[in-house]
């Protein structure tokens, strides 16, 4: 893998600006790959790496940039806990790992660099100086990884028995009536149309 300055230089292209998250996010990043084995996460291990996000904040921006997964390709999957969290998984050994920043890295930069006038720069030089153990909780998970949730081409496609709209992978709900509906037909959406 580049090293810690080149690949926060990619990520801030990427995302517009540098910040703390991003810096966690490589970090993480890293850690993770590093944990299941992966060393060539944009190229040639490309096709054995899978990780769940549960925020949707600087860090997963930085997770995307470091391993190159991506949610197009289904290699990325975001999940809306609020968490600066990720797991990472290796597909062909099953290895997985969850990482997630602890809180009580926040006050790392406040107790090792009071004397920096800048949070920025304090924060910066604490989660670039400090041990993987002392930014992030590791556990070793397991993922059972449908193959409806796998990268590829779509598995299955239905269409909705109420709206008419296509729906991939088994993301359907089948109603008391055994009609696949989608979920905004089945549940609600987060849109109101219009007319």
């Amino acid at each position: 893998m580049q090293s810690l300055d080149e690949l926060l230089k990619e990520c801030e292209v990427l995302h517009g600006h540098m910040c703390a998250g991003q810096l966690l996010g490589v970090r993480m990043a890293t850690l993770g790959c590093r944990l299941i084995g992966i060393t060539d996460p944009r190229v040639s291990d490309r096709k054995k790496l899978i990780v769940w996000v549960e925020i949707d904040r600087c860090m997963t921006d930085a997770v995307s940039a470091v391993t190159g997964v991506r949610l197009g390709r289904r290699s990325l999957k975001y999940l809306d806990y609020g968490k600066v969290a990720a797991t990472f998984l290796n597909v062909e050994t099953s290895e997985a790992f969850r990482i997630v920043a602890l809180e009580s890295s926040r006050d790392l930069a406040e107790e090792r660099y009071a004397n920096i006038e800048s949070k920025r720069e304090r924060q910066f030089r604490a989660y670039t100086e400090a041990a993987d153990e002392e930014l992030f909780k590791v556990e070793a998970v397991k993922i059972q990884l449908s193959d409806l949730d796998a990268p590829g081409h779509p598995r299955s496609r239905v269409i909705c028995s109420s709206c008419s709209e296509g729906i991939n992978d088994g993301r359907e709900i089948i109603s008391s009536n055994g009609c696949p509906l989608c979920r905004p037909c089945a549940s609600g959406a987060y849109y109101l149309p219009l007319a």
